[in-house]
């Protein structure tokens, strides 16, 4: 199921042979600044930037060894570079690399979730524009409150699509800093002109301040940025699951050839695809909560957080690109049913008109409690009796009728009058 939505390439980036290219990748720029600033041969640089490799199996040897990962990964490209291996990680530590190497990952990570975000947000923009007009009823606490579009309930999900877009936008700048500064922070053994270039040259800005580590803070926000959009979806989904039940059926998420829903009911039809995003929301919303608790760490640094990393960020970037793709197909094959959604509103007679009413009879001399009492009475006797009518109810009230005629009853049910704003809205919105 993962391989059908989700991108391979979001897979790839945080396979080990992608971790250590952009490792290498670090200390190959952290080469070229250092001869740039004439600490280290410039020859030296271009027989390193040839001869540079790592073997995977190779380092799983020197690891299980010495027990450090970059001690693996530079034991490895030194035995292909050679003497020249002597400049590479020149004054550097462990989290220079692991850390300004991260910030390109979730720099490329960010890149595919922002295309992913755009294709939602054309998926619903085409569903928003096809149903802008499209009646429906609104509901608050799940009851039926007043008439509004579907096209209206897809607009307010394509306003917070483009809020977590930018989101997702300031939480990537938040992350997209290197550090080149050392044990514990303090260019002790390295100059800060070195880590300027490096990160000028990998397309980052240096951090303002780092100890022996960038500060989790930002990935914290990273990641919490991608917990808010998976909750947005959770939202989306939930609301499509409340209009497919069948006392509702509105809407239907799309239901393939040959799919079944039950082993046991033929008949079953259930919105499995909006279930699962929910249940994934579940982890993102988890998974930011450990990125939380990495922000204190003892000290200048200790590694506590880097276990947890290992976990968490591949996990969320890969689900929420799951999670994105299966809703955008889910969105853009959406079954819509304006019939029923008619029908619903209509239930009680038209009692969701009752506010129009209340409207009508102030304008016609009564005191709003007055007014209230008339209308609830009402309401409630259409609600309290099978098939009741809150239209009846009016059209035999002599303190309904005494001031309104049968006509002007009849159009108070028109739900144009709600709706008489909502192209406002699109506009507002650029659609």
């Amino acid at each position: 199921m993962i391989d059908r939505y989700s991108r391979p390439e979001m897979a790839a980036l945080w396979s080990d042979e992608s971790k250590f290219q952009c490792w290498l990748e670090v200390e190959i720029a952290v080469c070229e600044a250092q001869a740039e600033l004439g600490v280290i041969p410039k020859d030296a640089v271009a027989d390193i930037k040839k001869k540079a490799r790592f073997d995977l199996k190779r380092i799983d040897e020197i690891e299980a060894e010495v027990r450090h990962d970059v001690i693996a990964f530079l034991t490895s490209v030194a035995e292909s570079v050679g003497e020249n291996s002597r400049f590479v990680h020149l004054g550097m530590t462990s989290s220079d690399v692991i850390d300004t190497a991260l910030a390109l990952q979730l720099r490329k990570a960010s890149a595919l979730l922002m295309k992913d975000m755009d294709a939602l947000e054309a998926a619903i923009l085409k569903q928003a524009r096809m149903h802008k007009h499209t009646v429906t009823i609104g509901r608050s606490h799940g009851i039926h409150a007043e008439p509004t579009t579907f096209g209206f309930k897809l607009a307010v999900w394509l306003e917070e699509i483009r809020r977590n877009k930018q989101r997702l936008k300031d939480a990537t700048e938040m992350i997209s800093v290197g550090q080149v500064s050392g044990a514990v922070g303090t260019y002790s053994n390295i100059s800060p002109e070195v880590e300027k270039l490096t990160c000028r040259n990998l397309g980052l800005q240096p951090d303002p301040v780092s100890t022996q580590i960038v500060q989790r803070d930002r990935h914290a926000q990273y990641v919490w940025t991608l917990a808010c959009i998976g909750s947005s979806l959770d939202k989306f989904a939930t609301e499509i699951r409340h209009l497919q039940r069948t006392d509702v059926l509105e809407v239907e998420e799309p239901f393939a050839k040959g799919q079944k829903g039950s082993s046991a009911m033929p008949h079953k039809r259930n919105p499995v695809g909006c279930e699962n995003i929910s249940g994934l929301a579940r982890i993102l919303r988890g998974n930011s909560l450990a990125a939380l608790e990495n922000i204190p760490l003892w000290h200048e640094r200790d590694i506590s957080h880097s276990s947890v990393e290992r976990v968490i960020l591949p996990d969320s970037t890969i689900l929420l690109d799951y999670m994105l793709a299966r809703f955008t197909k889910i969105v853009d094959d959406l079954v819509v049913y304006p019939e029923n959604m008619l029908s619903n509103m209509d239930v009680f007679g038209g009692i969701v008109f009752s506010q129009a009413f209340l409207i009508k009879l102030v304008e016609r001399g009564l005191s709003r409690e007055d007014a209230y009492k008339i209308v609830q009475g009402n309401a409630m006797q259409a609600w309290n009796t099978k098939n009741g009518s809150f239209k009846d109810n009016l059209m035999n009230d002599k303190n309904v009728t005494g001031l309104l005629s049968a006509k002007e009853i009849e159009e108070t049910f028109d739900p144009k009058h709600y709706l008489r704003n909502i192209d406002q809205v699109f506009e507002r919105l650029g659609i």
